[in-house]
């Protein structure tokens, strides 16, 4: 496909930006790089990526998709290996993971069709009408993110009122964390940006003093070596959580900082590895925990379980 790419045109149409057109005579195809302020290149996208930053996002992304499928896949073939109050977790967490295959699935493609490149082994350069659509990412976080809290709830297996009172509070606290969290990604300017960024804490600094407060008030009623785990997957889940907001904030770094890892390209390339590495550990691995706390209460409840499961 490289060889058909015949010649460039670049041509410069205001300051601060490019326009690329690419002649594809093969397919009888015209394509035009979008034109973005030097702004827009480090907030919204890049015009262009080098061979190896176009590879390491598409290498990551493929390892997250990855992960998610063989998540689900492990969650639903393993329903028989934790009692039966235990399974509605291990179902959320196959949702969830479900989800959020489907979204990378079409990250990835999004990005495939995104960049093509103008000589063999040289840069990737972004295609208008095309487009790098990351607001996938947010409509995913919309479904999973609630969700991530009901399998943490379910696991614990409370009393259907306790139960409630928690989920009735944590769903729409974390649906609002990602709604208000929204404009500030797609919004080019430091001011909003920042703004939105401290609406959308309040809602997290919420599920916070839930979690760690009142959920901590059932750590005691679990069995031994339980409450342990519960503590490291509260920990887990907030230390993941922790990666989206710094993700978030490398535009505003690179503006105060004026330092290239927080600006473009690179930028750009450090972002999608944030995010993709934090939805790994916050859904795939997370839900590996789920299952390992399933499996330790399902054997403290039933020691007849526990000695057909070879425990």
């Amino acid at each position: 496909m490289l060889s058909r790419i015949e010649k460039w045109h670049y041509r410069q149409c205001q300051p601060e930006t490019r326009v690329v057109v690419v002649k594809d005579f093969s397919f009888g195809k015209r394509f035009k790089t979008a034109a973005l302020s030097s702004w827009e290149f480090g907030m919204v996208g890049v015009s262009v990526l080098s061979n190896g930053q176009f590879q390491a996002v598409y290498n990551v992304l493929s390892f997250a998709l990855a992960s998610m499928i063989f998540a689900t896949l492990f969650m639903l073939v393993a329903q028989g290996r934790v009692l039966p109050r235990y399974r509605q977790a291990l179902v959320t967490s196959a949702t969830v993971t479900g989800i959020a295959a489907y979204h990378y699935w079409r990250i990835f493609d999004s990005f495939r069709h995104a960049y093509i490149q103008t000589t063999v082994g040289g840069d990737y350069s972004l295609v208008a009408g095309e487009g790098f659509n990351e607001a996938y990412r947010y409509v995913d976080w919309l479904l999973t993110v609630p969700l991530l809290l009901v399998e943490t709830v379910a696991v614990l297996a409370l009393a259907k009122k306790v139960q409630s009172q928690l989920l009735v509070r944590l769903v729409p606290a974390s649906a609002l964390m990602i709604i208000l969290g929204y404009p500030g990604e797609v919004t080019a300017e430091i001011g909003p940006k920042l703004v939105w960024g401290a609406l959308s804490t309040i809602p997290f600094l919420y599920i916070l003093y839930i979690l760690f407060v009142e959920l901590g008030k059932s750590m005691g009623r679990q069995p031994a070596g339980v409450a342990k785990e519960l503590r490291g997957l509260r920990l887990t889940l907030i230390a993941t959580w922790g990666v989206y907001p710094i993700s978030y904030l490398f535009p505003v770094f690179g503006e105060w900082f004026g330092s290239d890892w927080f600006q473009g390209a690179d930028s750009f390339v450090l972002r999608q590895y944030g995010y993709s590495i934090a939805d790994v550990l916050a859904k795939a691995v997370f839900g590996l925990l789920i299952y390992k706390i399933a499996r330790m209460k399902s054997f403290a409840d039933d020691r007849a379980f526990a000695k057909s499961e070879g425990h």
